[in-house]
């Protein structure tokens, strides 16, 4: 290299003129066909040679290149008649609007075009945005217009205002006549006048704008070697660019025939209008059948550019299809910028619906084994990983095994440099020796050497030649001999590559770049070669395999937790395979959702998301500091079952459960605890197998009933967990102990214990879990709601005197005995009086039916009757311990439905003055106001059944609504917040440096490791320091 030949100055965006479009031309296109009978492209046709060629037997007529080769070239059509940009319509009505409709000069005093002009220049030189400044000085220019009666102020022409139908139509508005009188009617009325400008009027109008005014509406005129780089003309076409074969290539369908594209398809509109308008000009035909043409060559080069425009109907294809022209090609998701350079097609990302897998970890991502051979991670080949990248890349891209076929095939090659496993290498020698040794009449002083590496060091093994014998017996002997270190060396070559190969996939290679950067694309034919030519710097591109860390992320991404990095394990099938504890950080479940992975590309990248991206270091919310990670749904009933009072298991069943959990050999369990006791274990004794050994705490579960006076370790409901030591002396295990925003012990291991011990107490405690319920069993049916007879009634006697009730405070309103609440009207006195009275009404309804949902076999005395461990009602375990559903959910479907609410109140709107038809008008009673007096079990009539949809659809609205506005406040809160930085005195300070305050959060407290937002919880501190003062005193 000689050395730099030019240099870039500067760079400027400016418009492209006439003639930098002709010059920039290598042909001027004329015909509006494109290919001849024989299927050549025509000379001055759309496809004409000198524009570029994409068939790989023609060579370009410009650059002489192939087509493959040959980037294209543009070329030109010379319009018969002026015609406006429509990407510059807004632009040119906004000069034209600033500017003397007669003159063409700025309509502004000479004082003020300088003082303009300096501001501008000033504003380039310290590199701000212009828009603001330009916005003012149309603003002033226009307001001069818009008077009644304004004068130019360098030649004194009165102004005519400018209007614009969108997109590219312009008309002046005329308000005096030539003498300066203004326009009016036979009554003497102002009136005005509207003239049409053609495109060659604009264009005339444009080019009259001197340089400085033109400079002064923000077009640079400035001149770069002569040239000016934007005059205001240009913004209307005389000739228009035609782009080259290559971006608009043809192809050719299985009947034979060309279908050519959406662009040629417009450029071939634009040539027959231009033709026949240049035709019809030349034969004198009438004016207003040209301007007709001239007006459809505006439309089809306004629908070149942008087949979107308003105001303009779209061109269609013939099968009906709108044409995809310019504009369409670049914005939008699928256009060229986010579609093709923003966001390409790449090998380390896949996309594919995610579906539930208890038996991994929170920490894991299961990936489909098709997934898993298409993305790959570039690993650098060093001394350390040689034998391993060497296996994959001999495994090739479809993963296969290594057989006796592949062995016999590429022996050649494998025999020269392959690692063999140093347990098997004293035997193989040894096993060479003794056929070397068997055969002593060999002679052995020629011999070539097969390379075998063991562990790195190389040993030299014989391989006898066939010039050291004399007869063919000799000679037969020789290969019989070879033959068998041949395939004992095989053997173990055969054996280590499918070494620990518990199914099918085992991870390959698709491509290696060599350090010269040469990428090489392996294939079944190939591989071997490519293993034997691998060295030390090279880049192998393999296969995802287990333990790789990937990131995985679900959309909408509205918090640090939407994208959490993951361990690989590669499964069979095709979705994504997920923990359920991780679904409430993504928001996901399992209807169809789908999810993305990443491959960090780079070794630093793996590095940073194993320490800070993991799940197991998001457990807890940045938000409130309590678990966001956790059990749901069966995990919570499962733990439920296995840990309520009474529950025990027989020794065997006991020791399954530990090795389905996983606990045997586990690094946090103790072996002490998992010595035989000779009788059965409790639920509670397996549970407190996970928990540390110093663990003390207590608290109140999901199920504790919240009686008046509580029982402590009494409770007749065993809702009072206790730990003492590490064991659960009392209570069960519900949402309350590690569910996923409420579990106390699982947010006191993450804190006290670290987010290793969090992440095996989740993995395993769900596993048990899962094998409780499995063993217990859960289901739920219909009969879960059902009350008796007398409760049924009881309940419909309490409605009836409810809406009594509102009817008598109808009453009492409509005689003006209602008494006005402080601050509030009658009429919203009446309403909060009703919904009171309403709501009163379906909670007794719902405490009835509660008194009939019981959970377990209870004896005479209301206690749990540990001689029946039988469920009675699996629907409420499920409600009350909180993995799924309320008790309010039940009561509805058991008792009554209730009052249906829309904007936060009874339904009012529907009919003029009733809701529906079906009631009076002003009727304010409760069934007219949307009150649901059945239950779900019992059916909804007609009437109660429109009401709940009201209401159910104001929720679904809500949820859109509410989903957008959120996005957009919280798009707009972290746009806000971004710059802000934290001291490590606690500071917060600006991206100026300016104190936004003096402690951070006013509190210096971080949100993530408060006690589920509070600072402490002096309760539960209290509770710790009672329970190790007592410790202390034994």
């Amino acid at each position: 290299m000689k050395g730099i030949i030019k240099k870039i100055n500067n760079l400027a965006f400016g418009l492209m003129s006439p003639e930098s479009i002709r010059k920039m031309s290598v042909a001027k296109i004329e015909t509006p066909d494109t290919y001849d009978e024989d299927g050549y492209p025509i000379d001055g046709g759309l496809m004409d040679r000198h524009l570029g060629v994409i068939d790989p037997s023609l060579k370009c007529q410009t650059c002489n290149e192939k087509g493959g080769d040959c980037q294209g070239h543009f070329g030109r059509i010379d319009l018969a008649r002026p015609v406006i940009h429509v990407g510059y319509g807004d632009d040119i009505h906004k000069i034209l609007r600033s500017v003397c409709s007669e003159c063409g000069r700025i309509l502004l005093e000479d004082d003020e075009i300088e003082k303009c002009t300096e501001e501008i220049r000033n504003l380039k030189a310290r590199g701000e945005n212009l828009d603001e400044y330009l916005k003012e000085v149309f603003k002033n220019c226009k307001s001069k217009k818009d008077k009644d009666y304004e004068v130019c102020p360098h030649c004194g022409a009165l102004q005519k205002d400018l209007k614009i139908d969108k997109p590219t139509t312009f008309v002046e508005v005329i308000k005096y006549d030539e003498e300066g009188n203004r326009l009016s009617d036979d009554r003497d009325r102002n009136i005005t006048e509207e003239y049409r400008l053609t495109a060659s009027e604009v264009r005339a109008k444009l080019e009259n704008i001197t340089d400085e005014d033109a400079y002064v509406l923000g077009v640079d005129t400035t001149k770069v070697n002569g040239k000016y780089i934007a005059r205001p003309e240009w913004m209307v076409l005389t000739v228009l660019p035609v782009p080259p074969v290559t971006v608009r290539p043809s192809i050719t369908l299985d009947t034979g025939e060309r279908s050519e594209d959406d662009l040629t398809h417009k450029l071939v509109d634009i040539l027959r209008i231009n033709q026949r308008l240049v035709e019809n000009m030349d034969a004198g035909a009438p004016q207003l059948i040209v301007e007709d043409l001239w007006e459809l060559l505006q439309y089809h080069v306004t629908t070149y550019f942008d087949n979107e425009a308003s105001g303009v109907p779209p061109a269609r294809h013939r099968s009906g299809r709108p044409l995809k022209t310019l504009t369409q090609r670049l914005k939008g998701k699928e256009g060229r910028f986010r579609s093709n350079l923003s966001g390409k097609r790449v090998n380390f990302s896949a996309r594919t619906v995610i579906s539930p897998d208890p038996n991994i970890s929170i920490n894991e991502v299961g990936v489909p084994e098709m997934i898993a051979r298409e993305v790959t991670v570039p690993i650098y080949v060093t001394d350390w990983n040689f034998k391993d990248l060497y296996k994959m890349i001999c495994r090739g891209p479809e993963s296969e095994f290594v057989d006796e076929n592949f062995v016999q095939t590429e022996k050649n090659a494998l025999i020269q440099e392959f690692p063999i496993k140093e347990d098997n290498k004293d035997a193989i020698i040894a096993n060479i020796k003794k056929i070397v040794k068997d055969n002593d009449k060999l002679d052995m002083a020629e011999q070539t050497k097969i390379k075998v590496y063991i562990d790195d060091k190389l040993y030299q093994v014989p391989q006898l030649t066939v010039t050291n014998f004399k007869t063919e017996e000799e000679k037969a002997k020789k290969e019989e001999i070879n033959k068998i270190i041949t395939d004992i060396i095989f053997e173990e070559i055969k054996n280590s590559f499918n070494e620990g190969r518990s199914s099918k996939y085992q991870p390959g290679v698709n491509y290696v770049i060599s350090e010269d950067g040469r990428k090489r694309k392996l294939s079944k034919d190939n591989r071997c070669v490519i293993a034997n030519m691998l060295k030390r710097g090279d880049e192998v591109l393999r296969h995802l395999k287990d333990g790789d860390i990937v990131l995985f992320n679900r959309q909408p991404s509205l918090h640090r937790m939407s994208m959490m990095a993951h361990e690989v394990r590669v499964l069979p099938y095709k979705t994504f395979r997920l923990n359920l504890c991780v679904c409430p950080p993504y928001n996901a479940d399992f209807d169809g959702d789908e999810m993305n992975m990443h491959v960090f590309q780079t070794p630093e990248a793996r590095a940073e998301a194993k320490s800070l991206m993991r799940v197991q270091e998001h457990i807890l919310s940045p938000r409130f500091g309590g678990p966001i990670i956790g059990a749901i749904h069966d995990h919570i009933s499962g733990a439920y079952l296995l840990t309520r009072r009474g529950m025990k298991f027989p020794e065997d069943e006991a020791f399954q459960a530990i090795r389905k959990s996983h606990l045997l050999g586990n690094p946090y369990v103790d072996k002490k605890h998992l010595k035989r006791k000779g009788r059965d274990w409790t639920g509670k004794e397996l549970f407190s197998l996970l928990l540390p050994d110093d663990l003390n705490m207590n608290y109140k579960a999901e199920i504790c009933r919240k009686c008046d006076v509580c029982k402590g370790e009494d409770c007749q409901y065993d809702a009072y967990v206790v730990i003492k030591d590490g064991e659960l002396v009392c209570g069960a295990m519900d949402e309350s102990a590690y569910g996923s925003f409420s579990g106390q012990i699982l947010d006191r291991i993450v804190k006290e214990y670290g987010a290793d011990r969090a992440k095996e107490f989740l993995d395993r405690s769900t596993d048990l879990a899962i094998w409780g319920i499995m063993k217990t069993g859960i289901t739920t049916s219909i009969n879960d709601e059902d009350i008796p007879e007398e409760a049924t009634e009881r309940i419909e006697a309490h409605l009836d005197n409810a809406e009594r009730e509102v009817d008598k405070l109808i009453r009492n309103y409509e005689e003006g005995f209602l008494e006005a609440l402080p601050g509030r009207s009658l009429e919203e006195t009446l309403e909060m009086r009703i919904v009171q009275v309403l709501g009163e009404a379906r909670d007794s309804a719902g405490v009835i039916a509660e008194e009939f949902f019981n959970m377990d076999s209870q004896d005479e005395e209301g206690n749990l009757d540990e001689d029946n461990m039988n469920l009675i009602n699996h629907s409420v375990v499920m409600a009350r311990t909180g993995a799924r559903a309320s008790l309010l959910n039940l009561a509805q479907i058991s008792a009554c439905v209730g009052q249906q609410s829309v904007r936060g109140g009874r339904i009012e709107r529907g009919y003029l003055n009733r809701p529906l038809p079906h009631f009076k008008k002003y009727e304010l009673g409760a069934r007219a106001k949307g009150f649901v007096h059945s239950s779900y079990k019992e059916g909804l009539d007609p009437i109660e059944f429109f009401f709940h949809a009201m209401g159910g659809r104001e929720g679904l609205v809500d949820t859109a609504i509410r989903t957008a506005q959120s996005g957009y406040m919280q798009r707009r809160l972290v746009n806000a917040l971004e710059d802000l930085t934290v001291n490590n005195d606690g500071v917060v300070h600006d991206n100026h440096g300016q104190v936004v305050q003096t402690v951070f959060g006013e509190d210096g407290i971080d949100p993530a490791k408060s006690d589920f937002g509070k600072v402490a919880n002096l309760d539960k501190i209290i509770d710790e320091m009672r329970v190790k003062s007592a410790q202390d005193g034994k």
